[in-house]
């Protein structure tokens, strides 16, 4: 029994180091004692493990270790994406309730974003009836440019350099230097980003918003209609500030769920 109740202790400080880090995105083992309040020989003896496992990795420069890619795509991004999926249902239905307007939620992942929620099965004006699971061009969509803007800037640095190395003929345009400067900024500053019928789904246009939670991008939400129900103009007017609004709401859902399953 005493042998367990170690294994289970041992797994929840190896839990907890692999939270820090890929929130701190590097540390050494000392840093990791003083913030989670660990002997330092038990942070080395865990550290260890999780390298055996293949789940840190030391860097060839420093000591500093950080997690792997194998942690990075065990759990992390699914749970993030499961607590943002149940903090969002009813927020996203209570938004089409209000406006009518069908709203999608999505998610990085590979280069695209990934609808993971969506109230289309709700709205009369729903011009895609099943889009959750679709996926989302970063450039051509409102909501891969919306997430592009407001994402760290390593990570926007990484995003544009396996767009860069795998061209689709269809973002060549976007790629350029001039277009994603200009863009980007402008969306930043605005706090949405748009897209017409012209760079990607004809006949309609996207309006989107990033969600924001501690200061990472962790989704987007974005409306679609038939360009000819409604101009960009009409579409920021009624609906940009309601995205935006609905984006905090579950930002700050998503931020006090994750906070509460922290033991």
């Amino acid at each position: 029994m005493a042998q367990s109740s170690d294994n289970v202790r041992a797994l929840g400080r190896g839990r907890n180091i692999l939270r820090f880090l890929n929130k701190a995105g590097a540390a050494r083992a000392a840093d990791i004692a003083a913030e989670l309040g660990l002997p330092r020989p038990t942070v080395y003896r865990l550290l260890n493990t999780l390298e055996e496992e293949g789940y840190v990795l030391y860097s060839g420069s420093d000591s500093r270790v950080r997690v792997s890619p194998l942690a990075a795509a065990l759990g992390d991004n699914a749970l993030m994406r499961s607590r943002l999926c149940q903090v969002a249902a009813s927020i996203l239905a209570k938004f089409t309730d209000t406006y009518a307007w069908p709203v999608d939620l999505s998610t990085y992942e590979d280069a695209h974003m990934v609808i993971q929620e969506t109230t289309h099965n709700r709205s009369p004006l729903s011009v895609d009836p099943g889009m959750v699971g679709y996926s989302l061009p970063i450039l051509r969509s409102s909501a891969g440019r919306a997430y592009l803007s407001v994402c760290s800037a390593r990570e926007r640095e990484i995003i544009i350099d396996l767009l860069r190395a795998e061209p689709c003929q269809e973002d060549r345009p976007f790629l350029q230097s001039g277009w994603l400067d200009e863009n980007l900024t402008a969306y930043f500053k605005q706090g949405y980003a748009t897209r017409g019928p012209r760079s990607y789904r004809p006949k309609t246009s996207s309006l989107a918003v990033p969600i924001l939670a501690d200061d990472r991008a962790i989704g987007c939400l974005s409306i679609i209609w038939v360009t000819k129900a409604m101009t960009m103009d009409q579409a920021i007017a009624r609906y940009a500030t309601a995205l935006q609004e609905t984006s905090a709401e579950i930002a700050a859902g998503f931020s006090d769920l994750s906070t509460a399953a922290v033991p």
